[in-house]
């Protein structure tokens, strides 16, 4: 799950390794948005139209773009705006509730449940201004579906709303099986959501409106810079609600690295927003690239300073799932094991970041570090 529980903590550092909720580790340099370099990148859109007649085509154009810049867009895929925008109105109303109410369904190392201003920043102390809830499928949402009394046919609409967001996910699956040369239900047998022990997740995201007139040295962004671990993202965003921006470079499932420039997304009313995760990185022997993103703080002119909410849907395995690319780079791993690596490599480079960057607060937190690592090599 990306997750892992360690005894009571306040120091913000630990918050920020102990619920990293399955993220690559976000870049320890302190941010500045005067230094963003830009430029413009083809983000592919695709069309799942007649996709039985031409799935040889859509294999292609996924599999181009997986290769390439890690993100496209698909329209036609049967979702509707009306659809959409009910799931939406339902986020809406949840995360209008009162605070109280809201964490009567708090986060849990299942990666189910709500939370607020978690994911802190280690060179800086300051939280993404954001809070989100996470829903599953299965078992492990077992009490943490907020009350109908509350968001009136809130587990209902949610569970609707998943269900078509697992077809068009398994319309992906297939063609990115066939372009790995695995047998078309590979993948979706992987991410069964009908089983108990299945991980994927819808998270229902708030970002939290941006004052006006800050400073662009202490303008952090409402999301920094991070890769998805699962094997495919999909990210519904709403109309002048802008901010996405990505950032290839990477060429190996196990490097950090960025590239030096940025390319922001621009929302198309009625697509979907797609990126490939580490899993399927790895899972294509570095072939499909995982690319690095965030949620630009407003700086510029233009930019959106309002609250701003995202939806996403995280494809994730199965915990017994069996891992390995065609070429077999990578040696084979189970979905849980695929996890508990993913959180090895986030905190050893958490460490070594510490250990450049030494300052009270990292020299202060890093006992608790190695507490953190210690009760996730027993785990």
């Amino acid at each position: 799950t990306g997750l892992i529980t360690v005894p009571k903590a306040s120091d913000p550092l630990l918050l920020n390794i102990i619920q990293f909720r399955g993220r690559i580790p976000r870049p320890l340099s302190k941010p500045s948005i005067m230094e963003t370099k830009y430029v413009d990148r083809n983000i592919p859109k695709i069309s799942l139209a007649d996709f039985e007649v031409r799935i040889d085509e859509i294999t292609q154009k996924l599999c181009a773009a997986a290769e390439d810049v890690g993100f496209f867009s698909i329209v036609d895929h049967g979702i509707s705006q009306a659809q959409v925008g009910t799931m939406f109105a339902t986020s809406e109303s949840f995360f209008a509730l009162p605070e109280d109410i809201k964490r009567t369904v708090p986060w849990n190392p299942q990666n189910v449940g709500y939370e607020c201003r978690s994911q802190i920043r280690p060179s800086t102390g300051a939280p993404d201004q954001k809070e989100s809830y996470q829903l599953q499928f299965g078992e492990n949402m077992k009490g943490l579906w907020m009350s109908d009394n509350h968001v009136p046919g809130f587990q209902t609409k949610s569970l609707e709303f998943m269900h078509s967001l697992q077809k068009v996910s398994e319309r992906l699956m297939i063609c990115f099986a066939r372009g790995l040369g695995f047998p078309d239900d590979f993948f979706v047998k992987a991410h069964d959501v009908t089983r108990p022990d299945c991980q994927t997740v819808l998270r229902l995201l708030h970002y939290f409106e941006t004052p006006k007139g800050k400073n662009s040295q202490t303008a952090y962004h409402r999301a920094g810079a991070h890769a998805d671990w699962d094997l495919l993202t999909l990210l519904f965003q709403r109309d002048g609600q802008s901010g996405l921006e990505i950032c290839p470079g990477r060429e190996v499932v196990t490097d950090f690295a960025l590239g030096d420039s940025w390319t922001k997304v621009e929302f198309e009313p009625g697509s979907i927003i797609c990126n490939i995760g580490d899993l399927l990185m790895s899972w294509s022997d570095d072939r499909f690239k995982s690319t690095f993103h965030r949620v630009k703080a407003p700086e510029e002119e233009g930019d959106y300073y309002g609250e701003r909410y995202s939806i996403a849907f995280f494809n994730q395995p199965c915990k017994d799932a069996l891992i390995q690319g065609p070429k077999k780079k990578y040696p084979m791993v189970t979905g849980q094991q695929f996890t508990a690596n993913a959180m090895e490599l986030h905190y050893k480079a958490l460490k070594r970041k510490l250990e450049q960057n030494v300052t009270t607060q990292s020299i202060e937190s890093q006992p608790k570090l190695e507490a953190a690592i210690a009760v996730q090599s027993e785990a």
